[in-house]
């Protein structure tokens, strides 16, 4: 396995005083600190200040050892374990991690079953998941039942029964868990999200969010030495969309779900499968077994429609078999205007003078893009203040386009200044929850899916986010433990 590299080393970024000056105010969240053991729901619930972030990563492959380099940069945050069923992945990062001088070797837990004597014994805060699909709310479960705090690559739960599952144990043992979904945090969609925060969209309507990727390669054979061969069989097993939350997730939030409305009720329609079995039937090699494989069950295209409690809709779509361009579509349609991020583009209302507010002269109508100079002018007055505040780093850091280091970043900042997770169990479950009902809904010829509402009616009254930040000054910087002079990452 190649190791990844980012285009910033650590001391570099330890040293990084040009981000760390700028002040914020982290509207976004809200101090009311519960503690452990303490009842209520876990909609803004926040566990005291943690000087120091113990993390142990279980699943370190390609995506994995990702998050174990940029995690290795975040202040105040210490990996102590490496867990992989493959003993020379845990191996790999050990060897990098001591290579660039990290202060701490962690301890390797490694085996099919190895995460659980991590979950239940580890001495570790956080457990940070990014194993294949199946896995996910097992780790997620045992971690929550071992009193550590889940962080959850997507899709972090595949049925019903395994949200409520985490939304009980959360509950039950006060501990956040949080879906580890990085497009919340891409430039395009923070945004999108800010311009909504401000009003500047009037009342969200609609929303249209996809995941159009194409992963023939990936999902028509497995990837080369089997690396991918559970997507493989996901896809052959299962219909419906399997991967909603990379264009669901910045809708949700910007339409303040689980926050002021819910979600209903959904359909969902399939089409046939096509690129995918040809792919697999021209790329396989002549003597593979797998082309006598039966025709895979997913189809290539999968749209499914979700209505609100308040009436809103959403338009989710999943493609991963077809040879078009990469999109997540991200578009917030309100009574003000419309926003559209990929690719990045606006309406213009009439008279062509662009107001704040995308107020418009009723009746005059609108019909045409704003012009490039002005969108990309609102593009940079309206970044959102995490994306003006450590964009540049996070593009140096890497992990696509900065998004995955803001992400990672943000978390500990909450952690360390005891402050909520923006995102919490129950947007993790009405979202991954989609998994088994859209599938329901294809194979019962798209008939309407009641939702569950994981909270209970308590996002009647669930007030909705602010705008997060983060004060570089609010974390530990100095820390003392390790020896700058000797990171040379």
């Amino acid at each position: 396995m190649t190791a990844v590299k980012t285009g910033l080393n650590r001391r570099d970024f330890l040293r990084g005083t040009a981000w760390m000056g700028v002040a914020a105010v982290a509207a976004g969240c809200r101090l009311n600190r519960l503690g452990f053991g303490e009842g209520g729901v876990m909609q803004d619930y926040a566990l005291k200040p943690m000087k120091r972030v113990r993390v142990g990563f279980v699943g370190i492959g390609s995506r994995g050892t990702a998050a174990v380099h940029r995690v290795s940069m975040l202040p105040g945050v210490e990996i102590v374990a490496l867990c992989d069923k493959k003993p020379e992945r845990v191996a790999l990062n050990q060897n990098w991690l001591k290579a660039n001088k990290y202060p701490v070797v962690p301890k390797p837990y490694v085996g099919e079953e190895a995460y659980k004597n991590l979950c239940d014994l580890g001495d570790c805060d956080v457990i940070y998941c990014a194993t294949p699909w199946a896995l996910h709310q097992p780790v997620a479960l045992r971690a929550l039942l071992g009193g550590k705090i889940p962080f959850v690559e997507v899709t972090s739960a595949l049925t019903v029964d395994e949200c409520w599952e985490l939304v009980e144990a959360s509950e039950k043992h006060r501990i956040p868990c949080m879906q580890l979904e990085n497009c919340c945090y891409g430039e395009m969609e923070l945004l999108g999200l800010h311009l909504a925060r401000l009003g500047m969209l009037g009342e969200i309507i609609h929303g249209e969010g996809a995941y159009i990727h194409d992963l023939r390669v990936v999902c028509s054979t497995g990837g080369k030495n089997g690396e991918w061969e559970w997507r493989y069989d996901e896809n052959m097993k299962h219909k419906g969309n399997r991967y909603p939350t990379h264009g669901l997730l910045p809708i949700m939030q910007a339409m303040d779900i689980n926050r002021g409305d819910a979600f209903d009720y959904l359909v969902s329609l399939e089409s046939k499968q096509a690129n995918c079995e040809n792919y697999r039937r021209y790329a396989m090699d002549a003597d593979d077994p797998r082309r006598n494989d039966p025709v895979m069950e997913m189809g290539d295209m999968n749209t499914t429609l979700i209505r609100t409690k308040r009436g809103r809709s959403i338009m989710v779509q999943h493609d991963v078999s077809s040879p078009r361009p990469y999109t997540r579509v991200n578009l917030l349609s309100g009574t003000k205007g419309i926003w559209w991020g990929m690719p990045w583009r606006t309406y213009e209302p009439e008279p062509t003078v662009f107001k704040v507010g995308f107020e418009q002269e009723v009746g005059k109508g609108v019909h045409r893009f704003m012009k490039d100079a002005d969108a990309e002018a609102l593009r940079e007055k309206y970044a959102h203040p995490l994306w003006k505040k450590v964009g540049e780093i996070a593009q140096k850091v890497g992990g696509h386009g900065g998004m995955d280091f803001i992400m990672d970043l943000r978390w500990a900042y909450c952690l360390q200044n005891g402050l909520p997770l923006d995102m919490d169990v129950y947007d993790l479950a009405v979202s991954s929850c989609l998994c088994e009902l859209t599938e329901t809904s294809v194979r019962s010829r798209s008939k309407s899916i009641d939702i569950p509402d994981f909270t209970r009616g308590a996002w009647r009254t669930a007030k909705p986010q602010g705008i997060a930040d983060i004060d570089i000054a609010r974390m530990p910087m100095g820390d003392v433990r390790r020896d700058e002079a000797a990171l040379n990452v």
